[in-house]
C-alpha cells in the first residue's frame, strides 16, 4: 500500500516541504533509508543521517531547518517523534483492516457474529461462541464451546482459547497463547501415584487486555482466572489457576504465578519473577527481575532477590555479597591475630 507526502501530511497536520506526490510504501530508520521508504528525524545526534538518507519522505520538528542540500522530501510537524508513533499506529490498523471468512474454516451451532468479522483459514468455532463487533481471529485458530469475544479483539494466529472462557473488548492475544487450559491440579495417592482434579473454572480477561506469544493462562478449579482490564502480558508468561491480577498491572516475560495468588493494581513485574502460590501482593508493587516471592507485599513495595526483599535493603547488601570472600578473608586473619 503506497501512501504519497500530501496525504501523510493530511494525516498529521503537518506541512509538506519538497514534492508532494513523493511516494513511500514501507518503513526504515533514516540511517537505513532507501527509496520508497519513510523514515522520521527527532534526536539531534541522528541529524547527520538526513543528508545522506535515501528515504523519500522524512518527518522532522517544524523547527528543523536543513544545513546541507537534501533530497528526501519533508513534512514538518509539532513533535516528529509523537507524529511518527502516531502514523505507525494507522499503519497498522490499516494492515490489520481485513474482514470475511476464509476457507476451510470449521463454524458450529449457535454461533453469532458481528459486523466486519476476519475469520482466517483452518480455524475452528466452536458450539454457542459469541463474537462480537469488528474482531480478527487469524489462521489456524481454535475457540471451544461457550466462549464470548467482545467488541474490536484480534486473536493472532495459533492461538488456542478453551470452552467458557470471557474475552472483553480491545484485547489483543498474540500467536501461540493458551486462555483456559487445565490447572495443574493433582491429588497423591497412598501409592504414590496423582489423580487429577477436574478443572471446571474458566478464564476471564476485561477490556483492554494484551497477552503476549506463548503465554498460557489456566483455568480455574472452581470459579475464574481473572485477568482486569488495562493489563499487559509480555511473551511466555505462566498464570496458574484462580490467579487474578488487578487492573494495568504490566508483567515482563517468563515470569511464573502459582495457582491462587492475587497481584493487585498498577504494579510493574520484571522479567522471570517467580510467584509462590495462595499469595496477595499489593497495589503499586515494584518487582525488580529474576525475583521469587515467596510472601505476601503490602502496596508500595519495592522489592529484589530470591527470596525477595526491599530493594535499598538489596541494592547495599549486594556490594557485600560481592565482597564476601575478602570479608571471610578477613575475619579469618582476625580470628588468629585473637588466638
Amino acid at each position: 500500500m503506497k501512501f504519497t507526502a500530501e496525504q501523510i501530511a493530511g494525516i498529521l497536520e503537518g506541512e509538506v516541504v519538497g514534492n508532494p506526490n513523493a511516494e513511500v510504501f514501507k518503513l526504515a530508520k533514516i540511517e537505513e533509508g532507501t527509496a520508497g521508504s519513510l523514515t522520521f528525524l527527532a534526536n539531534p545526534k541522528y541529524q547527520n543521517f538526513i543528508y545522506t538518507t535515501e528515504a523519500s519522505i522524512t518527518i522532522v520538528n517544524q523547527t528543523f531547518e536543513p544545513e546541507q542540500p537534501i533530497s528526501t522530501t519533508l513534512i514538518k510537524v509539532e513533535d516528529a517523534y509523537k507524529s511518527f508513533s502516531k502514523l505507525l499506529e494507522y499503519y497498522n490498523q490499516v494492515k490489520l483492516m481485513k474482514s470475511g471468512i476464509e476457507q476451510p474454516s470449521v463454524i458450529s451451532e449457535n454461533v453469532t457474529y458481528g459486523e466486519h468479522l476476519y475469520l482466517g483459514s483452518f480455524c475452528y468455532i466452536g458450539k454457542n461462541v459469541t463474537i462480537g463487533t469488528n474482531v480478527k481471529i487469524y489462521p489456524n485458530t481454535f475457540i471451544g464451546d461457550n466462549v464470548s469475544i467482545g467488541d474490536n479483539c484480534i486473536l493472532f494466529a495459533g492461538v488456542r482459547i478453551y470452552s467458557e472462557t470471557e474475552i472483553g473488548n480491545n484485547c489483543t492475544i498474540h500467536s501461540g497463547s493458551i486462555i483456559g487450559s487445565d490447572g495443574f491440579g493433582f491429588a497423591p495417592s497412598e501409592d504414590g501415584s496423582f489423580s487429577k482434579i477436574p478443572q471446571i473454572g474458566n478464564v476471564i480477561l476485561e477490556d483492554n487486555v494484551d497477552v503476549g506469544s506463548c503465554t498460557t493462562i489456566d483455568r480455574a478449579t472452581l470459579g475464574s482466572t481473572i485477568i482486569r482490564k488495562g493489563v499487559k502480558l509480555d511473551n511466555q508468561i505462566q498464570i496458574a489457576h484462580n490467579v487474578e491480577i488487578g487492573e494495568n498491572t504490566v508483567i515482563a516475560a517468563q515470569t511464573g504465578i502459582a495457582g491462587s495468588t492475587k497481584i493487585g493494581k498498577n504494579c510493574l513485574i520484571g522479567g522471570q519473577v517467580g510467584f509462590a502460590g495462595h499469595l496477595t501482593i499489593g497495589d503499586g508493587v515494584r518487582i525488580q527481575a529474576q525475583s521469587g516471592i515467596g510472601k505476601n507485599l503490602k502496596d508500595g513495595e519495592t522489592v529484589q532477590g530470591s527470596p525477595a526483599f526491599n530493594y535499598g535493603d538489596f541494592s547495599k547488601s549486594f556490594v557485600h555479597f560481592r565482597n564476601f570472600p575478602k570479608i571471610v578473608a578477613d575475619i579469618d586473619e582476625l580470628k588468629k591475630k585473637i588466638e
